[in-house]
């Protein structure tokens, strides 16, 4: 059987197949506690599922527009001005079954072979493929968690050639947890306006965020940011509804036709049902959002207390999402009980599921071998034993 060069080109998500192995184990009956995991261990709220369920029960259950139904686009629209200042069109609004396929339709859509797409690492595992399976190049910017990992114009002007034509960025972040200042985003706006570069906001965590901290879109930085930013947004973090599948993209009319007309020749329009539910996300009372939020910034506490307590290990306290993403690379180098060395994430966290069960996801996966993801996006008890089990693993080492 021969394949295309293009699937050929594309890694499998490391953070699936651990998450996979994790399961794979559990299912065996072994007592393993992950922290893999990119969703909420929280339900979809009551009155979200009932939405849903009220869909079903009025047979709701038929193709919907391309892009979504009118209704969906006006809550869409009344959530971008209530939350963010910013007024759209329903002809700049576009659903799609998830944010992960918004932006593997902004790719499809805008870039071909010679493009190339500003990517701060740590990135999510799966911008750099999408880009490559739309025949661009992923130009990654490596940051540190000197600066809590997030990028700068001056490094941006390092990597800008002629054939930049957009910069990526996600805030609050995944992997690292951390979110950009409105300073930090106007900076980067003004650079990318002078350059005539694109402007890709993913701001799926938009609303898990901590200590007081005030999310920015960059759309809300201006008439021209606004119309020279594509918002990437969706109800799955935020509302713990990741197995809806809806996301949506919020952008300039032009941009927007051309991906409804690569959806209508794909998926067609998102699920009737969940696009009804979605309503009631973002239109109803928040309250329940508010109280999920909380619980991730006790539970991140926690983490970062803990991991920072074991030796040789170092973390941030991230301000948003819910991971965080620990520096273990002052254990590279030593060795497991059988005399096998530690070189990089991948192997210290194939050592920490063997050896004590334990899953997270290895930082080379988000291109940054030094560190590991580790969700919190999981029960108190099992934070508190799993770093348990991480501290007694690096005691093991030699």
């Amino acid at each position: 059987m021969k394949f295309s060069k293009r699937i050929e080109q594309v890694n499998p998500s490391m953070t699936l197949a651990i998450d996979a192995k994790a399961k794979e184990l559990k299912a065996k009956g072994e007592d393993v506690i992950g922290f893999g995991a990119g969703e909420p261990d929280f339900d979809t709220p009551e009155r979200i599922k009932r939405a849903g369920i009220r869909a079903i029960e009025a047979n709701d259950t038929h193709y919907t527009p391309v892009g979504g139904t009118n209704e969906l686009k006006d809550a869409i629209i009344t959530k971008m001005k209530r939350d963010n200042g910013l007024v759209y069109e329903r002809n700049e609004i576009i659903a799609s079954c998830g944010a992960k396929h918004s932006f593997y339709n902004l790719a499809q859509a805008l870039w071909d072979e010679g493009d190339e797409v500003i990517i701060p690492a740590p990135y999510w595992v799966s911008f750099p493929e999408m880009v490559v399976l739309a025949g661009a190049k992923p130009v990654i910017i490596e940051t540190y968690s000197t600066n809590n990992f997030k990028i700068t114009v001056d490094q941006i002007k390092e990597s800008l050639t002629t054939n930049t034509r957009a910069i990526l960025i996600n805030t609050p972040s995944n992997p690292t947890g951390f979110a950009y200042e409105k300073s930090e985003l106007e900076a980067i706006t003004e650079f990318a306006l002078q350059n005539n570069l694109l402007l890709i906001s993913d701001e799926i965590y938009e609303w898990i965020i901590f200590d007081g901290f005030q999310h920015s879109s960059i759309a809300s930085l201006g008439k021209e940011a606004k119309k020279n930013c594509v918002v990437i947004n969706g109800v799955s973090k935020c509302y713990a509804m990741t197995g809806w599948r809806i996301g949506y993209i919020a952008a300039d009319a032009e941009i927007v036709k051309k991906i409804t007309k690569l959806q209508g020749q794909s998926t067609s329009g998102p699920c009737s049902i969940s696009q009804a539910a979605s309503i009631e996300a973002l239109m109803g009372p928040h309250d329940d959002v508010i109280a999920m939020v909380r619980e991730f910034e006790k539970r991140r506490n926690t983490m970062v207390d803990l991991l920072t307590d074991i030796p040789g290990v170092s973390c941030n306290k991230p301000n948003g999402s819910f991971y965080s993403f620990p520096d273990f690379s002052a254990l590279y180098g030593k060795k497991d009980k059988n005399g096998n060395a530690i070189h990089g994430s991948l192997d210290f966290t194939e050592y920490l599921l063997t050896e004590k069960k334990v899953a997270i996801v290895p930082g080379i996966a988000f291109g940054s071998d030094a560190n590991a993801r580790m969700s919190f996006a999981t029960s108190m008890e099992k934070i508190e034993e799993g770093v348990k089990r991480i501290k007694e693993a690096v005691k093991l080492l030699q």
